[in-house]
């Protein structure tokens, strides 16, 4: 397998499939976004309860698929195909808990980083954990370590944008402030006149 990785990874490099040319930006406050995993494992309900506890307001569209096994790799690219043509989300996470490389395969399948390349919605891969990388992975336009972490990425924390925005009040207020009292001084000087 480990060879078949290699031969097919060099293939899609020579390609131009890697390329950092091909990333789309990750939007920093998706409204929408689409998870493409399996109904079944962890995955899917760690990636929820992380964007529901960080970004309430998030609305999150659920494609479930098989994520090893012969089928798998092509239901994988048909429904980054299908979250494609439906067109209204913002974001796609696509991906599975870990296991091993076999179990992992499917993403290492070239169909699957096909359809991640040609898809206009930009993608976090979130494949096994920290130390498994697939094919998909160098193909995405970001790639978390764990479905957690692309969870994390996706969902902006609402106590940091209600803090951003504290901020830019303060900032706000502030340039008012100055305003008025460099206009204050400027009718002062005036009235003295």
């Amino acid at each position: 397998l480990w060879i078949t990785f290699e031969k097919l990874k060099k293939k899609l490099e020579l390609e131009g499939l890697f390329d950092i040319s091909l990333k789309k930006k990750i939007p920093s406050y998706p409204q929408k976004i689409g998870i493409i995993t399996s109904s079944e494992g962890a995955a899917l309900q760690d990636i929820i309860n992380v964007i529901e506890r960080r970004a309430p307001y998030i609305k999150c569209y659920i494609y479930p698929v098989p994520v090893q096994g012969h089928t798998a790799p092509k239901k994988i690219a048909e429904a980054i195909k299908n979250m494609n043509q439906y067109g209204k989300l913002d974001l796609l996470i696509v991906g599975r808990g870990g296991g091993s490389l076999e179990d992992l395969w499917s993403f290492n399948d070239e169909i699957v980083v096909r359809s991640i390349v040609h898809s206009r919605i930009p993608i976090i891969t979130a494949v096994g954990h920290e130390t498994d990388t697939t094919l998909s992975d160098y193909a995405a336009d970001y790639r978390a370590p764990t479905p957690s972490a692309a969870a994390e990425l996706a969902a902006v924390n609402r106590d940091e944008i209600l803090q951003h925005l504290d901020h830019l009040q303060e900032g706000f207020i502030f340039m008012g402030n100055r305003t008025i009292n460099s206009f204050s001084e400027k009718v002062n000087m005036l009235q003295k006149r």
